[in-house]
């Protein structure tokens, strides 16, 4: 139960954060929210071999996780959560694709390899990106950025609850958990047909408190709206902010600044 308490915790403590004053918490939510996209826009379009041309977008992630005071432990464990996934993606590279393309310290590697290692990179870049923008702005900021960038209204409203009624789920899920472990002794109470009684009772106590919560925000006059409760209106840091990060993430997508990087030092190494 502690391991489940401590996932419920992490998330909600996650979208706390964004109610920090820092400089990266006071930036209007829009300008974050496109900031992000252009990012992880920029992290996909390198090809499927790149590593070096990526390593320098790490830049915007940790200045941010710097600027923001956020905790780099719980970023890591959302991120190393999740990874799973992206493994299980690009596992099959290195068996498909065996092409030699370089030879790291007189050891071949093959393109598998390479593909393999850009998806980890581009997955960590983009997953922490995205984990950034919500410990900054919340998900309620995110919806009231996409509301001023005219995205459709009834799209918006459907992210909000969905994201909403996982917090009411797993706080039902809880309660059943703790209620289960205090009633279950000598192992008793812990088969599979309990957990399946539990599933369903879950659902239906999710069901009947997401009626209560949809009455209560109709009686409290919900109208489909988001209201912001910082300042908005977009500023001249807001500005320097976006345009600085673009112009950043064009001058990686179009030079290898690694490259650049690495041959200007040879070079000094050579002339001592």
């Amino acid at each position: 139960m502690a391991s489940f308490d401590s996932a419920y915790f992490d998330i909600k403590y996650l979208d706390t954060l964004s109610y920090q004053d820092t400089a990266i918490h006071r930036l209007d939510p829009r300008v974050k929210l496109l900031t992000t996209a252009i990012f992880i826009l920029t992290v996909v379009s390198f090809s499927k071999y790149e590593l070096t041309g990526l390593a320098p977008l790490l830049v915007f992630p940790v200045i941010l996780i710097s600027r923001a005071a956020l905790p780099v432990g719980l970023l890591l464990k959302k991120i190393v959560a999740v990874s799973p996934f992206a493994v299980l993606v690009g596992a099959f590279n290195p068996l498909f694709d065996q092409q030699i393309e370089l030879y790291l310290g007189g050891v071949p590697v093959s393109g598998g390899w390479i593909s393999f290692a850009s998806i980890l990179i581009r997955f960590m870049l983009t997953v922490s990106a995205a984990l950034i923008l919500i410990a900054t702005t919340s998900f309620p900021g995110i919806c009231l950025a996409l509301e001023r960038l005219k995205v459709p209204r009834a799209l918006i409203v459907q992210l909000y609850f969905l994201y909403y009624f996982i917090f009411v789920l797993m706080d039902e899920a809880l309660r059943m958990v703790r209620a289960r472990n205090m009633r279950a002794f000598d192992g008793r109470g812990t088969g599979l047909r309990v957990y399946v009684h539990l599933l369903g009772a879950l659902f239906l106590r999710a069901v009947d408190r997401a009626e209560r919560v949809h009455q209560a925000m109709f009686s409290r006059a919900f109208n489909g709206r988001f209201y912001a409760a910082r300042r908005s209106g977009i500023t001249c840091q807001d500005g320097i902010f976006f345009l600085a990060w673009t112009a950043f993430f064009v001058l990686c997508r179009w030079c290898n600044i690694s490259e650049i990087i690495g041959q200007a030092a040879l070079r000094v190494v050579h002339m001592i």
